[in-house]
């Protein structure tokens, strides 16, 4: 499967996961009550009005952060629409912050105890760093390294995927009880979102990512380089076009990762 191929799928499970996930909370069962009366035996007694509203927040900006940041990963998107994509990363970082902030609130209740609120906590800290740490690289003109930090961050908006799929498999599969299956799922669901944004890195996925917004970027500064020199005598014209575009033209044109 190439890369173009990765990424149409990654928006398809996006786009499947937040028609979920709104019809789930805000449809069939708004209140949460079936993920709540996994709460019942905790040490914490969950201020049920507060936490509901507080989670009617945190997933509406979740969907935003999901759908914003997929499509800012779109190389057409960055290519004609330069300004767009600027202000739809701005709409993605003020999002995943909001997440975060809703997140906090949550997690001394999150199913499963303390043991579950750690890792959430830790995400707390690390995918808000990881978010700003890409907006200082685009701002210095590192695409390349704001490409890398943006898959890491990225990737932690299908934490809440990734808990259930682990929760499902440990809950139903294994029989462990369900704020077991939960605190476990946690875990693996983060340490397999950290291992997936590694692994994209060293394969180059995906590629369509920022590919083609590259190699329109070399063409581009190749022509201005040709009519730069378009005011120098022809065979000196001839000698340094050759020498330029040897030096210019990539074996590969892969997005940096």
């Amino acid at each position: 499967m190439n890369s173009r191929r990765l990424y149409y799928a990654m928006l398809a499970v996006m786009a499947g996961f937040v028609l979920y996930v709104l019809f789930a909370n805000f449809i069939y069962d708004p209140g949460a009550s079936e993920f709540l009366s996994h709460k019942e035996n905790q040490k914490r007694t969950v201020p049920v009005a507060a936490w509901q509203s507080v989670m009617y927040v945190h997933v509406v900006f979740a969907c935003i952060a999901m759908v914003g940041g997929a499509v800012n990963f779109s190389g057409q998107v960055l290519r004609r629409y330069r300004r767009a994509h600027r202000i739809n990363g701005y709409i993605y970082v003020a999002s995943v912050m909001v997440v975060v902030l809703t997140s906090g609130y949550m997690a001394p209740y999150a199913t499963g105890g303390k043991w579950t609120s750690i890792p959430f906590n830790l995400l707390n800290i690390i995918w808000p760093v990881m978010t700003v740490i890409a907006i200082l690289k685009i701002r210095k003109k590192q695409i390349d390294k704001h490409r890398k930090w943006m898959v890491r961050s990225y990737v932690f908006c299908f934490t809440n995927l990734m808990i259930h799929l682990f929760t499902t498999l440990f809950y139903h599969g294994m029989g462990l009880t369900y704020p077991t299956s939960y605190a476990i799922g946690v875990y693996c669901a983060i340490a397999s979102l950290f291992l997936i944004a590694e692994w994209g890195h060293t394969h180059r996925i995906p590629q369509a990512i920022y590919g083609s917004y590259l190699i329109h970027r070399s063409h581009m500064n190749r022509a201005a380089l040709l009519a730069r020199l378009s005011c120098i005598h022809e065979p000196v014209i001839s000698q340094t076009i050759g020498c330029c575009c040897a030096y210019a033209r990539p074996s590969r044109i892969t997005p940096a990762g």
